[in-house]
Formats: C-alpha cells, sequence, structure tokens
C-alpha cells in the first residue's frame, strides 16, 4: 500500500512539472507572438500614381505601417534607397515599393547620349584614377590602315561615373553621342591600344577667361581713346559779311560821283 502510495505521488509530482513546463513554453511563445504582431515598423509605399522609368520624388512616396513579422528584406524602410532611382514596372496608388522593382536612374542629360562602360584591360589604358564629371580625351594606337598610327580619337568626354573595387580605380562610364557609341566600342574591342587621359578643361577655361576680359578691357580703353568728349565749336565769325560791306560801299561811291 506505501509503495503503490509513493508510486502516485511521484506520477503526479511528474505531471505537475510537466504541466508547468509545457504551460511557461506555450507562454513566452504567445508574448513572443504579441510582440511581434504588436511591434510596427513603416515601409514606404507610393502615394500616388508612378510611371515606370519616372524618377520618384518625394512627393510620390508615403510611409505606412505593418507588423514586424512581416518585414521582408526587399522592403524599403530607408528613404536614401529611393534617392536617384526609377521603378521598372507602373505602381498604383497605395503599392508598396520594393528593392527588386527600383533601378539606378540614368545619369545622361541628353536624350540621344548613351553611357558607354570602359574598364581596365590588356587594350584600355588610365594614365591616373578619375571622378565623376572629369573630362577624358581617347588616344588610339592601331594598324587598322596597314601601317601604325596614333592618333586621338575623342576629346572632351564627360566622365558620367567611376566603378571601384575595394576602393581601387578599375573603370569609367562615359556620356557621348549614340552616332560615336559604335566606333567607341570598335576601338575598344579592336585597338592595339586605347589611351584615356584627363583633359586639363579647368586650366584652358581660366585662361579663356582670362583672355577674354583682357580683350575686352583692350576694346574699351581703345574706345575711350578713340572718341574723347566733344568740345562745343566756336562759331568763326563770318567772312562773307565785311565784302558785302565793301560793294555796297563802292556802289554808293560810284553814285555820288
Amino acid at each position: 500500500m506505501l509503495e503503490s502510495k509513493r508510486r502516485a505521488m511521484i506520477f503526479i509530482g511528474l505531471s505537475l512539472i510537466l504541466a508547468l513546463t509545457a504551460g511557461f513554453l506555450v507562454l513566452q511563445k504567445v508574448q513572443k507572438l504579441n510582440t511581434d504582431i504588436g511591434t510596427v515598423v513603416r515601409v514606404y509605399v507610393a502615394s500616388e500614381d508612378v510611371s515606370s522609368r519616372m524618377l520618384i520624388t518625394p512627393d510620390n512616396i508615403k510611409t505606412e505601417e505593418i507588423p514586424k513579422k512581416y518585414l521582408r528584406d526587399y522592403h524599403i524602410t530607408n528613404v536614401d534607397d529611393l534617392v536617384n532611382k526609377v521603378s521598372v514596372v507602373p505602381l498604383s496608388e497605395g503599392d508598396i515599393i520594393t528593392k527588386s522593382i527600383l533601378k539606378q536612374a540614368s545619369s545622361v542629360i541628353e536624350e540621344n547620349n548613351r553611357l558607354i562602360t570602359l574598364m581596365k584591360s590588356e587594350r584600355v589604358f588610365f594614365d591616373e584614377p578619375l571622378e565623376a564629371l572629369d573630362r577624358v580625351d581617347f588616344i588610339v594606337s592601331d594598324r587598322f590602315s596597314g601601317k601604325e598610327e596614333t592618333r586621338i580619337f575623342l576629346k572632351d568626354v564627360k566622365v558620367a561615373r567611376v566603378a571601384k573595387k575595394d576602393d581601387s580605380f578599375e573603370g569609367i562610364q562615359v556620356e557621348i553621342p549614340l552616332e560615336q557609341a559604335p566606333e567607341l566600342i570598335h576601338m575598344q574591342n579592336y585597338a592595339d591600344s586605347l589611351r584615356i587621359i584627363k583633359a586639363n578643361v579647368g586650366k584652358e577655361e581660366t585662361a579663356q577667361a582670362e583672355e577674354t576680359a583682357t580683350e575686352s578691357s583692350k576694346v574699351e580703353t581703345q574706345t575711350s581713346t578713340e572718341s574723347p568728349s566733344e568740345e562745343p565749336k566756336k562759331e568763326e565769325p563770318s567772312q562773307s559779311e565785311p565784302s558785302e560791306e565793301r560793294a555796297k560801299k563802292d556802289t554808293t561811291e560810284a553814285t555820288l560821283q
């Protein structure tokens, strides 16, 4: 009898321990779910209809709250992720903006210009690291005409973007007219050497400005020298009056005689 009571007490104690453990685990799970669902985050959505390939502006977006549980990596929670971006698909009002539909806006200003990428290679050489908005010249060495020739291929071309890897300069994107794009790609692929050098635009512009200012000052000086203030002319006595008086006197004397 005592043995059976002892076994009963052991089973009851184990049951209570297991029940308390299960209840504690369930309570933790419920609290976690309540915490996840109760915490909200703000994501960016379209505040109006946005056409595809149109630059996204602050007027096109707004924020909405969603439970943190449903937040995914493709949601936009930082406005910096929308700077200089376009959507590749049309957006309607209230549509959630995701990273998968965004693309970097083109830096091409002219409608008929194109961006061409030039990376360091056995054919393409850079004399120095470049930065965006620099101007460059292209020097080509080839044997297309049957003899070795080196010439200036393009001058004063704008650098739109710079490619870097681990903070090391790797290449550039240049903006050129569509008509010149096939020629540049051909040289990139088949020329013996395509050398890219930085154009010294700043000094040229300064020199031109100085020359223009100097010429303008010279013209003004010459104008002021050649056009002095005119003094009023003094009226010279008329010489015809004495002649008329002598004629009258002669006529009178002749009459008297």
